[in-house]
């Protein structure tokens, strides 16, 4: 199946590693060039090296708390590669805790990376995609159903979703889709993390995955090929919507 990606222009958030990193892969095998930022500037220097280089991708060290940085990821991809088909926002997960121990600290904190930071990104993004164009939203299952432990995520992921159905309520007469995906338990250094938070990382996976029907944690490139996809013009009539990646875990209909 053509996705119909060649030479087409991405932006990808907190890319350097990571749901980002992988989607990016994906992108950039079926043809499509990608802009990556994130805060670490060797991590992300090295990720688009690892990409292709500046032929087909070139790293931004920027910080999505900072009001400026929307813009200037849309500047970069117009300038190096001449136009801007779309973009992966993804910002690191907030610090776990359940909602009643949470500081308020921790919680503005968190608003103004995790809500805030990607309300700008999809808005300022969004403004500047021409018909055809369309972004991702990595969320989270917990934008459905509470996640234990995950408080400050629980309590924004499903803010984050009516944000996505409202933007994409307003772009989608001139043809721009906002699609939010919700990823499950995927094996990146984020769920490592949490896993060793419990001091018995071997017991929380096989719990994890107990309560998985595919009975796995998922692989980060299985996101990514679900994000490329949703991404590409091959799914131009996807809108509005969340998509689970989470084999099954969500009890939902």
């Amino acid at each position: 199946m053509d996705l119909g990606l060649t030479d087409r222009v991405y932006v990808l958030t907190g890319a350097s590693r990571g749901l980002g990193y992988a989607t990016a892969e994906c992108l950039v095998a079926d043809g499509a060039r990608v802009v990556l930022s994130a805060r670490d500037a060797d991590a992300v220097a090295a990720a688009a090296q690892r990409l292709g280089g500046p032929e087909r991708a070139i790293g931004v060290t920027a910080d999505l708390a900072h009001p400026a940085t929307p813009e200037r990821l849309v500047a970069t991809a117009q300038e190096h590669f001449g136009r801007l088909d779309g973009a992966l926002v993804s910002v690191g997960g907030p610090p776990p805790g359940s909602a009643a121990t949470i500081t308020d600290e921790q919680w503005r904190l968190s608003f103004e990376t995790v809500f805030l930071g990607t309300v700008r990104t999809v808005r300022t993004v969004a403004a500047a995609l021409p018909e055809g164009g369309a972004i991702g939203m990595v969320l989270s299952t917990s934008a459905r159903g509470p996640v234990p432990g995950l408080g400050i995520s629980n309590g924004l992921r499903p803010g984050l979703v009516g944000v996505a159905k409202d933007i994409a309520d307003e772009y989608g007469p001139r043809g721009v889709r906002i699609v939010g995906l919700l990823p499950g338990r995927i094996l990146t250094d984020r769920n490592r993390e949490l896993f060793a938070a419990t001091g018995d990382p071997v017991r929380a996976r096989a719990e994890a995955e107990a309560g998985i029907p595919l009975r796995r944690i998922g692989d980060p490139a299985e996101f990514g090929r679900v994000a490329a996809f949703v991404l590409s013009p091959a799914a131009s009539y996807l809108t509005g919507l969340t998509v689970p990646v989470d084999g099954g875990a969500l009890r939902g209909l």
